[in-house]
């Protein structure tokens, strides 16, 4: 397998790293979740996957995450979602089938409202967390977190996955202009969602309301009774890359 790697340049220098295979269209483009980066676990065996296969893979960090330059505390929603979308169009200007982990399900999400069916063939969902500055996150906080945004701009939380990761005013508040729910979504082309049911970050039940918010005739559901939010067990895997696989040929 040959991976090629690079940088695509924004406007303001800010370099977005990128890593690709080459193969047959249209193209799967993998975007990873709030302060993940393109070498999980989950990136990493789509990208051999669709390499056995001879299908095109890209992968992509957004700033201020992984390889990419810029801070992350300079992120919002709209800025990684811009991102993804010029390295896509320098990378993969094409037909596009896009899988989006987390986050990364809201910014696939927001790209099939912008580019439509004939340029998404699917849009795949692991744990999709569209909305999660508004619907997910203030829910959480304390008296004493708000008191913390408001004062600092940004609060460091807890994170079972590692170092406490940021969360700043700026990115709640832009948030709410790229909210999709309760819909309709303008995204009539086939939708998958894959959601742990033991998932602590993002309740399955928000994965209903996804559901109900898109309108078109091919969107399917599958919970994992014990998944939790990474969705990264072997099992796990397997779910993912059978999803794609049986995708509509028109896909």
């Amino acid at each position: 397998m040959e991976e090629q790697r690079g940088t695509v340049p924004r406007s303001d220098g800010v370099a977005l790293a990128w890593a690709q295979v080459r193969g047959a269209g249209p193209t799967v483009v993998f975007l990873g979740g709030y302060h993940s980066d393109m070498e999980g676990s989950k990136a990493l065996h789509l990208r051999d996957h669709c390499a056995a296969a001879g299908r095109a893979f890209l992968r992509m960090d957004y700033s201020g995450h992984g390889m990419s330059g810029g801070a992350f505390e300079d992120g919002t929603i709209g800025t990684w979602t811009d991102d993804a979308a010029q390295v896509i169009q320098a990378r993969a200007p094409g037909p596009l089938i896009l899988v989006g982990s987390s986050m990364g399900g809201w910014i696939a999400l927001l790209l099939a409202r912008r580019w439509g069916e004939q340029r998404v063939g699917a849009v795949i969902g692991i744990a999709a967390a569209p909305d999660f500055t508004e619907a997910l996150i203030p829910g959480e906080l304390t008296d004493e977190d708000r008191v913390t945004l408001m004062r600092d701009g940004v609060l460091r939380r807890p994170s079972a996955y590692g170092d406490p990761i940021p969360l700043t005013a700026r990115l709640l508040e832009e948030g709410r202009q790229h909210l999709m729910l309760p819909g309709p979504i303008p995204y009539a082309g086939p939708v998958r969602l894959l959601q742990g049911m033991a998932d602590p970050d993002v309740p399955w039940r928000h994965a209903l309301r996804i559901m109900e918010a898109l309108p078109g005739p091919d969107v399917r559901l599958t919970l994992v009774k014990g998944g939790d939010h990474r969705l990264s067990r072997p099992q796990d895997l397997a779910l993912l890359t059978w999803t794609l696989d049986d995708l509509p040929a028109s896909a």
